[in-house]
């Protein structure tokens, strides 16, 4: 299981490549979820992973969370792969049936794929779906046959302290992963995540998890730890 950890500068970037996270994933959360930060972020990000990694960690980058604008998020999906990174995510906050979310990843796929075809597409879901009014992480089985995503995730819209294990159950994100996986995608589950959450997240058998707050002291408004990126490491490591 991969470790992805959400810095919004550079100051933190070096504590989650110190505390030896596979993946450095970049956004602002001050414009939600999924916030997107500045592409000269993205690419000094970037440089220092390369600087002090080499091609061991890889850079991800969240866009927004998005409502029906294909256009827009095309647009930004090609902002963030070409200021570096390799995994670029998506929201479907605002979307709500299946023909909207294929439409907008088709338009995000194309822009990423044609840029570089080996970068990597990420659909975002939410495991609070229900309380946001967007569409289910259940439609991923018929999005996957219609579109050429690599990543599909669940994370919640409403950053308030509720995780994503109090929306679904471990046997929900049980089938959300084997239905991911049957369509041959990685799999990835963030939201509020507690180190509490780890054993379970094992045994879901997801691929990435997904945090910020948890190595924040449990405050996604505050500073990223080294320390407590090191200490998941080693527990996701185990």
């Amino acid at each position: 299981m991969k470790l992805l950890v959400s810095p919004k500068d550079m100051e933190e970037a070096k504590a989650v490549i110190r505390g030896n996270a596979d993946i450095v994933d970049v956004k602002n959360p001050k414009e939600g979820s999924l916030g997107a930060n500045f592409p000269w972020i993205i690419k000094s990000i970037k440089e220092l992973v390369e600087k002090e990694k080499g091609d061991g960690v890889k850079i991800s980058a969240a866009i927004g969370n998005f409502d029906y604008k294909p256009g827009t998020a095309s647009l930004a999906a090609l902002g963030a792969a070409s200021a570096g990174a390799e995994y670029i995510k998506v929201g479907l906050f605002k979307i709500k049936t299946r023909q909207e979310a294929i439409d907008l990843l088709t338009g995000v796929v194309k822009a990423v794929k044609d840029f570089a075809p080996t970068k990597k597409v990420v659909s975002a879901f939410y495991s609070d779906y229900k309380r946001i009014n967007s569409i289910s992480p259940f439609e991923i089985a018929e999005i996957g046959k219609e579109v050429d995503i690599d990543v599909a995730m669940v994370d919640t819209g409403i950053k308030d302290g509720r995780t994503t294990l109090e929306f679904l159950s471990e046997e929900e994100l049980e089938t959300f992963v084997s239905e991911s996986k049957a369509l041959g995608l990685e799999t990835a589950i963030a939201g509020s995540l507690t180190f509490d959450d780890i054993p379970a997240l094992k045994e879901i058998k997801t691929d990435i998890i997904g945090v910020r707050g948890m190595v924040c002291g449990g405050n996604r408004e505050d500073r990223v730890r080294e320390e407590l990126v090191r200490d998941l490491k080693r527990m996701v490591a185990e």
